[in-house]
């Protein structure tokens, strides 16, 4: 699902894959992958609420109907940023 911009904005995500391990995501010319285990908060979600994935800045990533952000940055080196809420 790609999420809706103002015209002019170029940024844009979509998800392009669940499974039992994770999720991913392209946007641009990258795909990035979230594991359950280092991204908890997908895991019991629904696919509707793991769809609905806006980019409102290039590489900054928000799900509302989960009220979660993140950077690609968050995403690509998690190790980097071992604080998890659950």
């Amino acid at each position: 699902m790609k999420s809706s911009k103002a015209p002019g904005k170029s940024a844009s995500v979509e998800v392009t894959h669940i499974s039992s391990n994770g999720v991913w995501l392209l946007t641009g010319d990258r795909e990035l992958f979230m594991s359950y285990e280092d991204f908890p908060w997908f895991k019991d979600a629904t696919i509707g609420k793991i769809l609905n994935v806006e980019e409102p800045f290039p590489g900054h990533f928000y799900w509302p109907d989960l009220d979660i952000d993140l950077t690609a940055e968050i995403i690509q080196h998690p190790a980097r940023f071992p604080l998890k809420a659950m």
